[in-house]
């Protein structure tokens, strides 16, 4: 779906925990440059690729993929993109997700117990696969790690929103150009209503809602969340709602 010239947010039809489901990566490219914010679950570079073609960007004009944070189904389809990749494509992430990311520990989502809650009563054999899955993720090398406040000179300006609580280097990424909020996990979009992140997915619940006080210094006219897709409307006024701010 087009949401500006220059920025496009890709729909990725997936199969994850037993179910389908959708995930919105953010493609946003120049005359120069194309940056993927995002990149899905394994085994999924071919969609990946049609997606990017049908917004007429190809797959060798890739640059750059920027990480929200280190959980699988951001990070699963990077080692395919870098691999496939005809040039060098530069990998950006928070410091405090480098470690998971590129496989010096592992992905907190596993800590004792939480896996069991996330993967609720799925199928023997769906539990199973899944478990594999998240015990030897996709790992990729970090090639240089972004910090609150910092902009990237490409496409217009792209400013890294340190975002933390859904993971503890969690970033939400402002699009200056076209007033784009690329908030990763910090919000979802459920039953076309704007809202904060998943509390069974969000291990410190507290400063990922305190993380989202951030963005009322934005001027947004569009947010893309990875799960849920586009939302447009007042954003500031959902904010202060999702937030319990007087004049919601």
């Amino acid at each position: 779906m087009k949401i500006s010239n220059g920025v496009e947010m890709l729909e990725l039809d997936v199969q994850v925990f037993g179910s389908r489901a959708v995930f919105n990566p953010t493609l946003v490219w120049d005359e120069e440059t194309a940056i993927l914010i995002d990149c899905g679950m394994p085994g999924g570079l071919e969609q990946i690729r049609a997606a990017m073609a049908r917004a007429g960007v190809p797959f060798d004009k890739l640059t750059a993929v920027i990480l929200t944070h280190q959980d699988i189904d951001h990070i699963g389809g990077l080692p395919e993109i870098l691999q496939a990749s005809g040039r060098r494509i530069e990998v950006y992430a928070h410091a405090l997700d480098q470690p998971y990311i590129e496989g010096r520990l592992p992905l907190i989502k596993l800590e004792p117990g939480r896996m069991e809650k996330a993967m609720g009563s799925l199928p023997e054999e769906v539990r199973q696969q899944t478990l594999a899955l998240y015990e030897n993720p996709p790992k990729a090398k970090v090639d240089r790690t972004l910090a609150d406040g910092e902009e990237l000179p490409y496409c217009g300006g792209i400013r890294v929103v340190y975002t933390p609580g859904h993971t503890p280097g969690h970033i939400s990424l402002y699009l200056k150009q076209s007033k784009t909020l690329v908030a990763g996990d910090a919000m979802i979009i459920w039953d076309g209503v704007l809202r904060g992140p998943v509390r069974q997915t969000t291990p410190d619940m507290d400063t990922a809602i305190r993380s989202l006080q951030k963005f009322l210094d934005l001027d947004v006219e569009s947010v893309i969340c990875y799960h849920g897709g586009l939302w447009q409307g007042n954003v500031n006024e959902r904010l202060h709602a999702i937030l319990g701010l007087s004049g919601s």
